[in-house]
């Protein structure tokens, strides 16, 4: 059970997120996501999901709307 926690972990550090990704652009986001996530500016979803106060359903929406946007995850 450990090693797929592992797995997932290193699963979300290889898919990245493109520098200029406008996370402003979706209305889903809470406030708090927005700001944080244009703030930091997170390079992968790894990272992203380690930044406090970023919930797993915030992670979901994100690696949905890359999907949605052509970008892979």
């Amino acid at each position: 059970r450990q090693e797929e926690h592992v797995q997932r972990f290193y699963n979300l550090e290889k898919k990245y997120i493109p520098e200029n990704f406008d996370y402003a652009d979706i209305s889903a986001f809470r406030n708090e996501a927005i700001e944080k996530f244009t703030r930091i500016r997170p390079r992968s979803l790894g990272q992203a999901s380690r930044i406090p106060g970023i919930s797993p359903a915030d992670i979901s929406l994100l690696m949905i709307m890359l999907k949605k946007r052509g970008i892979p995850v």
